[in-house]
């Protein structure tokens, strides 16, 4: 029987990079996998296709998690459709440099309004529809919220916020069962990071230069370990971060 039998898996921002990572991941372990996405419907769709390709079960659900509105409406047709849930992997998530000079309102809002507020809302709502059993709820964060990099105030605070959210509401959710844990990715190659002009710059040779396994990350890698903390392998484990980051940090 696989880990995740079963399972009811929900996966913010699921539709390309970290995220459909780990929504394959949970689905080759045997959850139900909802594949949310805020625009990209059609990478979604392939999300969905390529784990019913290997057997297993997933549906898109559009939502933007810094509405209300449309979190409302996400949990509303999961729970019309498999009642519960028993995972969730906040995944959703922004990220914008800026030096102090050129830091507004716009840029500050926009990334706590997703990575901390849309959080939040979307655990909130999650929480009434996990069962007795409790489960499981996964944030991702990244290593910047220990080790910021110049020019990523506001990203780092968000991810800062993210870890910090992570233990208080293991401890208010320990008495439910549902088990709180963040991991803290270092650089991945991902859409994003390739957009952002991260992949094969100086900052990228620095990073592997200090990391002791000498390479940045892939989905794959934080797939794995989302997969841990969905299953009973880490049931004895709450409130805890770990970094997936090659051993930088560490």
């Amino acid at each position: 029987m696989k880990k995740l039998e079963n399972k009811v898996a929900v996966v913010t921002g699921a539709s390309k990079g970290i995220g459909a990572a780990i929504a394959l991941h949970l689905a080759a372990e045997g959850a139900n996998v909802v594949v949310n996405y805020a625009s990209s419907q059609a990478d979604a769709d392939k999300v969905v296709e390529k784990i019913k390709s290997n057997g297993g079960n997933a549906i898109a659900i559009q939502a933007n998690v810094s509405k209300q509105e449309d979190i409302d409406n996400l949990f509303s047709e999961i729970k019309e459709r498999f009642g519960r849930v028993d995972i969730l992997v906040n995944n959703a998530g922004i990220y914008d440099w800026a030096t102090l000079e050129e830091i507004t309102e716009e840029h500050f809002h926009r990334q706590f309004n997703v990575n901390v507020l849309g959080l939040l809302l979307t655990t909130q709502k999650a929480v009434t529809l996990f069962g007795s059993d409790g489960g499981s709820i996964i944030n991702i964060s990244s290593v910047v919220s220990e080790s910021p990099a110049p020019g990523s105030s506001v990203y780092s605070a968000t991810k800062a916020a993210v870890d910090a959210i992570t233990k208080t509401l293991a401890k208010e959710l320990g008495s439910l069962k549902i088990r709180v844990n963040s991991i803290l990715p270092g650089m991945v190659e991902t859409e994003g990071t390739h957009s952002a002009g991260f992949i094969g710059s100086d900052f990228q040779i620095q990073l592997e230069s200090k990391t002791p396994l000498g390479r940045i990350g892939q989905p794959n890698d934080i797939g794995k370990v989302a997969a841990f903390f969905a299953s009973d392998d880490s049931g004895w484990i709450t409130g805890d971060t770990i970094l997936a980051s090659g051993g930088l940090l560490g």
